[in-house]
C-alpha cells in the first residue's frame, strides 16, 4: 500500500540526513536551519497538507471501492503501486542536475546485487497490499486504521535483530500499547461492523491479514535500513529514487500479473456496470486511489528534505484518529467503546514510540553542537566511576 513509500521514504530519507548533517559538522554550520521565513512555514504547511489528506483520501477510497460493489483484491493492490509514474519527470529531469555523487562512487556491488534487491522488495511490497487490500475489503475502514497503528511496534520487534535497535521503556512501552490495542479489536462484537454486516469468519480474516501486513512493511522497513547501509552505501536522492521507482516497477509487474492470472480482469467490466456510483464514479475511485498515494509520497519527500523522517512519520501518523472519525460520517461506521480506548491506547503508543525519538534527536544534536561539553561531561563521569 501507500505506507510502503512512507516506510521507505522515512528510512533512506534518514540516511539522507544523517549524511548532509556529517557534510555540514565538517564544513560550514549550516545557515539553512536558521533561516526559516514564512515561505519555509507555508511550504511545510503543504507538504504536511499532502501528506495528511493523501493518506486519508486514498484510504477512505480504498474502502469505498469495496463498499460500493468492487471486489478484487488485485485490482485494489494494483492501484495501490500503479501511481509512481507520476514520480517519473522528477527522477528523469531534475535528478541529473543534482545528482553529483552517483559518479564518485568506488566500491559499489555489481548490478545483480541490486537487482535482487529490488525484485526482492517488490515481491514483498505486492504481497503486502494485496494482504491489504484483503483486510481492507472485510474490516471497516476505522478498525483497518488502527491496527495499522501496530506497524510502529513491529518495526521497533525486527530492527532490535536487523539493526541494533535499543529498547528503551519508551519503546517498550510503545511496543505494550500498540499489542494491546490490537489485541482489543479481535473481541470487537458483530454488531459493531459496519452497514454490510461482515461475518466473525471475514472479520478475523481481514484482521489477521492487516496484522500481517502491518508485519511485512515493518520487515521491509528494517530490510530497507539494512540494505542501504550495507548494499546501497550511497545516501543520495538519486539512490532513494532509484529503490522507490524500481521495487514500484517489480511490485506494480506482479500485480498486474495477479490480476491477469487470477481471472479478476475477466469480471472487470461487469463490477465496473455494477458498481452502485456508476462507471465514471468507479473509474474515477481507481485513479484517485493511486493519486491520493502519490500527493501523500509527494508530501512526505517534501517533509522528508526539508526537514526530517521523523517529522514526516509524525505528520503521517497524525492522521490515525482522522481515518476512524470520518468513516463514522462516510461509511457510518460504529466508533464504540472498544474503538475508543484502542485509538486512544494506539495514539499512546504512537506518542510513547516519537518521544522516545525525540530524546535519540535531541541528544545527536547536543553532541554535534557542543562536541567539547559533551566529552568533557563523559570525562568526568568516567573520573567518577
Amino acid at each position: 500500500m501507500g505506507k510502503a513509500r512512507e516506510v521507505q521514504l522515512q528510512i533512506m530519507g534518514n540516511e539522507f540526513k544523517e549524511e548532509n548533517s556529517g557534510e555540514l559538522d565538517a564544513g560550514h554550520q549550516s545557515t539553512k536551519p536558521q533561516i526559516k521565513g514564512h515561505i519555509w512555514w507555508i511550504k511545510m504547511g503543504i507538504y504536511s497538507l499532502f501528506v495528511l489528506s493523501g493518506q486519508t483520501v486514498a484510504t477512505l477510497l480504498g474502502r469505498l471501492y469495496f463498499d460500493k460493489g468492487g471486489n478484487s483484491k488485485w485490482m485494489s493492490a494494483f492501484v495501490q503501486l500503479a501511481g509512481f509514474p507520476l514520480l517519473l519527470p522528477f527522477y528523469c529531469i531534475l535528478l541529473p542536475k543534482n545528482s553529483t555523487t552517483d559518479s564518485i562512487d568506488t566500491d559499489r556491488p555489481p548490478a545483480l546485487t541490486f537487482a535482487f534487491l529490488y525484485i526482492s522488495l517488490g515481491i514483498l511490497l505486492a504481497g503486502m497490499c494485496l494482504l491489504y487490500s484483503y483486510g481492507m475489503s472485510n474490516l471497516p475502514v476505522s478498525t483497518f486504521s488502527l491496527i495499522c497503528a501496530s506497524q510502529l511496534g513491529f518495526n521497533a520487534f525486527f530492527s532490535f535483530f536487523l539493526n541494533a535497535q535499543k529498547f528503551t521503556f519508551f519503546i517498550t512501552n510503545s511496543l505494550v500499547l500498540l499489542t494491546i490495542s490490537s489485541a482489543l479489536l479481535v473481541f470487537q462484537p458483530d454488531d459493531a461492523s459496519d452497514s454490510k454486516k461482515i461475518s466473525k469468519g471475514k472479520y478475523i480474516m481481514g484482521f489477521l491479514c492487516t496484522l500481517f501486513a502491518s508485519a511485512g512493511y515493518a520487515l521491509m522497513l528494517s530490510l530497507t535500513q539494512f540494505a542501504f547501509k550495507k548494499i546501497i552505501k550511497r545516501n543520495t536522492m538519486r539512490a532513494m529514487m532509484d529503490l522507490i521507482i524500481y521495487q514500484s516497477i517489480v511490485a506494480t509487474c506482479l500485480a498486474l500479473a495477479g490480476l491477469f492470472a487470477s481471472g479478476d480482469w475477466k469480471v472487470l467490466k461487469k463490477e465496473m456496470e455494477e458498481y452502485e456510483l456508476g462507471k465514471v464514479s468507479y473509474l474515477m475511485t481507481l485513479i484517485w486511489i493511486a493519486a491520493g498515494w502519490d500527493v501523500f509520497t509527494l508530501g512526505a519527500v517534501g517533509l522528508i528534505f526539508d526537514v526530517s523522517s521523523l517529522f514526516s512519520n509524525v505528520i503521517s501518523t497524525l492522521g490515525l484518529p482522522i481515518v476512524p472519525v470520518l468513516a463514522v460520517f462516510f461509511f457510518h461506521d460504529k466508533m464504540d467503546g472498544v474503538k475508543v480506548v484502542a485509538m486512544l491506547l494506539a495514539i499512546w503508543g504512537f506518542v510513547s514510540y516519537m518521544y522516545q525519538h525525540y530524546i535519540d534527536d535531541s541528544k545527536s544534536k547536543a553532541e554535534r553542537e557542543n562536541p567539547t561539553q559533551v566529552s568533557q561531561a563523559s570525562t568526568r563521569e568516567e573520573v567518577q566511576i
